[in-house]
């Protein structure tokens, strides 16, 4: 299973608005550039989060993206699904029904092959709706220590962290 980059981009882009003070947003520039990011790809992740819900936008010289909702709402699957649609990644295309075994195989009734991919589909969907984004930036947090903490809230100090409504 291949996960499109900008799943990875717009989940630390969520742990950035998540770890900013409550009320408080970025504009999409400031956000591509924490991580060196393109700014217009970041833009265009930042549109497909606020389309499903996850971010709200401010437009305006002074607007910016804020989470939506709380970080311990938000799960992995939830970013995963805004950015890279919520369709299984394995399509049966039943195959089985051509060839010299298509007389015996049922029709209507799903192959071991695509039950085990089902079976994966779920436990992968499962697995990252059970993490939510807040767990996710408190272990960032603490990993980053108090030094790496505090250079974030100088760096969010200087992108002039605006007040969202």
């Amino acid at each position: 299973m291949k996960i499109a980059e900008g799943v990875e981009w717009a989940a630390h882009a969520c742990a950035v608005l998540a770890a900013l003070p409550a009320g408080r947003g970025l504009n999409a520039a400031a956000l591509a550039s924490f991580h060196e990011l393109p700014p217009a790809y970041m833009a265009k992740h930042l549109q497909a989060l606020s389309k499903a819900g996850i971010v709200t936008a401010v437009r305006g010289a002074q607007g910016g993206y804020a989470l939506a909702r709380p970080a311990s709402e938000i799960t992995l699957w939830d970013i995963q699904s805004a950015i890279s649609g919520s369709r299984p990644s394995f399509q049966c295309q039943d195959i089985r029904r051509k060839g010299p075994c298509a007389a015996y195989s049922p029709s209507g009734v799903p192959c071991a092959i695509a039950c085990a991919f089902a079976a994966a589909e779920r436990a992968y969907r499962d697995q990252l709706s059970s993490v939510p984004l807040s767990d996710l930036v408190r272990q960032v947090a603490a990993g980053l220590g108090t030094a790496g903490r505090e250079a974030f809230r100088t760096w969010a100090e200087r992108r002039n962290v605006s007040a969202m409504p």
